[in-house]
């Protein structure tokens, strides 16, 4: 089984490490800064086999020069996102193997945040960088609405207990908003009870599993009468699809 740790950088981003077993062998995913994940790797005599990049914003790529000229590593990363140092440009796929030491995963198409956002999927966890949060999704930075709500849908269609690692802490505020969405879910007021919890004993909210993101991430759920009259209340319209609920919802979230 796969041990995966979160190393923190910045204000609120997670750079992960992926150990495979009984080795000290890692991969990095996204590593925006190379402090860190120096720091980390000298902490736990690591050894890095190769970096994921999910999307080309600088917060998630900013430490791979560095990372390179200290280790000579494999980098990969979306195909349709001008990167640099990029070496093994993906797009999806079903089965990618990087090193005997892991299992091979599959990588997932997932634009909308950026335009060639991609996840990795590997033995039931997701490294979705920016596409999907605890209880919140991406910022659209300039794409359609539709992009980021159909690789939503992909996600929703994996198995409920998948695990999602994300790439940022944003789940108290995200749960803020959601409960604004669906005052009466009481799962999303469990896990804000649950997250404040967990955030002042200074541990990570995440990852969080599918099931619970259905249950209480309103991105998710635009399918759900609540939160559908929650959007026509707020946009002052009839909204008569799922996709036009997830546009209006992420109008409201960048206003929120």
């Amino acid at each position: 089984m796969l041990k995966i740790d979160a190393i923190p950088a910045f204000n609120d981003n997670y750079i992960w490490f992926i150990h495979a077993p009984d080795t000290q062998h890692v991969l990095i995913v996204d590593p925006g800064d190379a402090v860190p994940v120096f720091d980390a790797i000298k902490q736990h005599d690591l050894i890095p086999i190769a970096i994921l990049i999910t999307h080309g914003c600088h917060d998630h790529v900013d430490g791979i020069g560095d990372l390179l000229e200290q280790y000579d590593l494999p980098v990969y990363g979306p195909e349709n996102e001008f990167i640099p140092h990029i070496t093994h440009p993906l797009s999806a796929c079903d089965e990618l193997s990087i090193s005997p030491h892991f299992p091979a995963f599959r990588v997932l198409d997932l634009p909308g945040h950026t335009k060639g956002h991609i996840g990795f999927l590997m033995e039931g966890c997701l490294f979705c960088g920016d596409t999907l949060f605890g209880a919140g999704c991406g910022r659209l930075h300039g794409n359609p609405a539709e992009l980021l709500f159909r690789s939503l849908q992909q996600v929703v269609e994996l198995p409920s207990e998948t695990l999602i690692y994300c790439a940022h802490e944003y789940t108290e505020a995200n749960l803020r908003f959601a409960v604004e969405i669906e005052p009466k879910n009481e799962a999303i007021r469990q896990r804000i009870v649950d997250t404040a919890l967990m955030r002042k004993q200074g541990e990570v909210s995440l990852p969080s599993t599918l099931a619970l993101e259905r249950q209480t991430n309103p991105f998710l759920r635009c399918g759900q009468s609540d939160v559908n009259k929650a959007a026509e209340r707020w946009s002052a319209q009839q909204l008569d699809s799922q996709q036009a609920v997830f546009t209006e919802l992420r109008k409201w979230k960048d206003s929120f």
